[in-house]
C-alpha cells in the first residue's frame, strides 16, 4: 500500500481500511483510490484476504487416563464484506481461535478412550471446525478447514501400545506355526501309513510268487525225475538258495561275515532247519 499525492494504492489480495475523521468509512479493494486527507481522510490500516494458518497443539487426557497432544491446523481468512469487524474486533486473531480449539478439544477427547480418539479424529475436527466458523463468523473470519494432523501420546504409553499389537501378531504367527507343524505331521502320518500299506502289498506279493515259484519247480522237478518226492525237491531248493546267499556276501567288500557252523555232515540239519522255518509256518495255516 502506497500514498502518493493524494493516491492511495492497495495491494492485490488485501483491503485497506478508511476512516474519516477516525470513523470507519470504508474498504477499499485493491486498486488507486483518492485519498482526500485535508477533508479528515486516513488510512488505519490493511486487512490481508490470503488463507492463514495457525498450528494450534492441545495437551488433553481420555477417557481412560492418558495423556495426548492434539496437534490442531486451522487454515482461515477475512471475509472482505466483513472487513470492519475483522479490524476492529479483534487485537489478536489467531489467539483467539487458539482459545477456541483448546475449548473444543478439551471438551471431546475427554469423552473418548484413546484407541477411539484416533478412530474418530475426523469427528474431532469436524466439531471444532463447526465450533469455529460459528464464533468467527461474528469477528469477520471464515474457516476454511480444520484439520487433526497429528496425535502424540505419551512416550511409555506408545511404548506399551507398540508391545501390546506386537505381542498380539506374535500369538497370530505362533497359532500360525502350530497349524502348519499339525498339518506337516498329519500328512507325515497318512504318507507313512501308505508307505506301509504299499510296503505289506509288496510283501505279500512277493511271498506269494516265491511260493508260486517254488511249487512250480516242484511240479516239473517230480515230472521229469522219476521217483523223487516233493521233500527232496524242496531241499535241494532251499540249499541252492542258501548257497547263492552265502557266496552274494562273500562277494560283497564292506559287508558283515556271518559264520554259520556246519560241515559236510550237517547240510541235512542245514536244509532242515531252512524247511522248518519257511515251510512249517505255511503248512500250520494251511
Amino acid at each position: 500500500m502506497g500514498l502518493v499525492f493524494g493516491c492511495l494504492q492497495v495491494k492485490e489480495s488485501k483491503v485497506a481500511v478508511r476512516e474519516h475523521f477516525g470513523k470507519f468509512d470504508d474498504a477499499l479493494e485493491p486498486g488507486i483510490h483518492c485519498l482526500p486527507w485535508c477533508f479528515g481522510y486516513k488510512i488505519a490500516g490493511e486487512v490481508s484476504l490470503r488463507v492463514r494458518q495457525l498450528d494450534v497443539k492441545c495437551e488433553t487426557k481420555t477417557k481412560d487416563n492418558v495423556f495426548v497432544n492434539v496437534v490442531a491446523s486451522i487454515q482461515f481468512r477475512a471475509l472482505p464484506e466483513k472487513v470492519e469487524h475483522a479490524f476492529y474486533k479483534l487485537t489478536n486473531a489467531n489467539e483467539q481461535i487458539q482459545a477456541y480449539v483448546f475449548d473444543v478439544i478439551r471438551a471431546s477427547v475427554p469423552k473418548l478412550e484413546l484407541d477411539n480418539v484416533f478412530e474418530q479424529k475426523s469427528d474431532i475436527a469436524k466439531v471444532v471446525e463447526k465450533e469455529l466458523a460459528k464464533a468467527m463468523s461474528a469477528y469477520g473470519f471464515k474457516i476454511v478447514q480444520t484439520l487433526i494432523v497429528d496425535i502424540v501420546p505419551d512416550d511409555r504409553v506408545k511404548r506399551a501400545m507398540n508391545e501390546i499389537n506386537a505381542a498380539a501378531r506374535l500369538r497370530v504367527a505362533a497359532m500360525e506355526k502350530a497349524e502348519a507343524e499339525k498339518i506337516l505331521q498329519v500328512k507325515r502320518a497318512e504318507a507313512e501309513a501308505e508307505s506301509k500299506y504299499l510296503a505289506g502289498l509288496g510283501i505279500a506279493r512277493q511271498r506269494q510268487a516265491i511260493v508260486d515259484g517254488l511249487r512250480n519247480s516242484v511240479v516239473l522237478f517230480s515230472e521229469n525225475v522219476p521217483g523223487a518226492s516233493a521233500k527232496d525237491v524242496m531241499d535241494m531248493v532251499l540249499l541252492t538258495q542258501y548257497f547263492d546267499t552265502m557266496k552274494e556276501i562273500g562277494a560283497l567288500s564292506k559287508s558283515s561275515s556271518v559264520f554259520i557252523p556246519h560241515g559236510p555232515g550237517a547240510v541235512r540239519d542245514v536244509a532242515s532247519q531252512i524247511r522248518e522255518g519257511l515251510l512249517q509256518p505255511d503248512s500250520a495255516q494251511n
